[in-house]
């Protein structure tokens, strides 16, 4: 996981589903028979989190004073 506390002026992080069949070996191995992995992005698009359930990728950004906010 990266630093969530770093200091930006937005906020809003973006949360979205990504199938663990498009992720690298090394990551697929780790997702302990998981089918979807979610994934907490900054406004900039980096990727700040990847976490196996949507309540804690929610409460994870809410833990590091960010505003999640689902994409479809």
């Amino acid at each position: 996981m990266q630093d969530m506390n770093s200091q930006t002026s937005d906020r809003t992080v973006y949360v979205k589903t990504i199938a663990v069949s498009d992720l690298p070996r090394e990551v697929r191995d780790q997702a302990e028979g998981l089918k979807m992995l979610y994934a907490v992005h900054d406004a900039e698009g980096q990727q700040l989190a990847l976490v196996g359930d949507r309540k804690l990728a929610f409460h994870l950004a809410r833990e590091h004073d960010y505003a999640p906010v689902m994409v479809h």
